[in-house]
């Protein structure tokens, strides 16, 4: 079984929105959620999806769902305090409902990263099988520094051998199940992303390259940027490019 569990729940307010979460601003008549949601939708290899969403807006969701056609959500959850404990809730309930967490995989993505592709999904699961994870990168195209507490650098990182982690983050259930159950023992609970989790217990992480374009809408800027990228893919489609 292949699932994708969709992060909706936050509250986005870099986005300067004063009426709706960012996932659920529109573009062409269509929430940015729903964009992310069809393409997990339409690929053959996904067979649940899961949206991990703000308590107070998943009956709107639920609306969204019913009039956007997508049928593959078999679960909404409502979020936690965190990032980590929102995925956690999401995770808990696919593995209530499956037989053999050993072999299902999920595909871990943001909401807001509707700019993915059909290959991109595919990678994923493809690396998972091959290597037992597979982390969403872009390369790194400008100088990475560290500094300290007196904005003094530290050191200057090799641009060649860096990359940007992006999403999707995929593993083996059973694997990130037992990582966040360790987790949580050890308290560490606001852990910045799956990768960064799986690394701190010792799996080895397999990086997948995937679309530069593959941004996450968190700012006005960046959903401009969407909107930019969304129009010129119709406008290649149009011409049949």
């Amino acid at each position: 079984m292949n699932t994708a569990l969709i992060f909706a729940g936050g509250a986005g307010t870099r986005m300067n929105s004063k009426t709706k979460p960012k996932q659920f601003l529109e573009l062409n008549g269509k929430a940015i959620i729903i964009h992310t949601l069809e393409y997990f939708e339409r690929h053959d290899e996904i067979d649940n999806i899961i949206v991990v969403c703000i308590e107070g807006w998943i009956d709107y969701l639920k609306e969204l769902i019913r009039r956007d056609f997508i049928t593959k959500v078999k679960w909404i959850v409502p979020g936690g305090a965190t990032g980590q404990e929102s995925i956690y809730n999401g995770l808990k309930t696919i593995f209530a409902d499956c037989d053999t967490p050993e072999d299902s995989i999920v595909l871990i993505h943001d909401g807001v990263r509707p700019l993915i592709n059909e290959r991109l999904i595919s990678d994923n699961i493809a690396s998972v099988k091959k290597y037992g994870s597979a982390i969403t990168v872009v390369p790194q195209t400008e100088t990475v520094v560290s500094v300290n507490e007196e904005d003094n650098i530290t050191s200057i990182g090799e641009r060649i051998i860096s990359r940007i982690a992006r999403a999707p983050q995929s593993f083996y259930l059973e694997d990130i199940m037992q990582v966040h159950n360790r987790a949580i023992k050890d308290n560490k609970l606001n852990m910045i992303d799956s990768s960064s989790l799986m690394m701190q217990y010792g799996h080895t992480l397999h990086a997948v390259e995937g679309p530069i374009e593959n941004i996450k809408i968190t700012t006005p800027s960046d959903f401009y940027i969407f909107r930019a990228i969304f129009e010129a893919r119709e406008n290649l489609q149009i011409l049949g490019i």
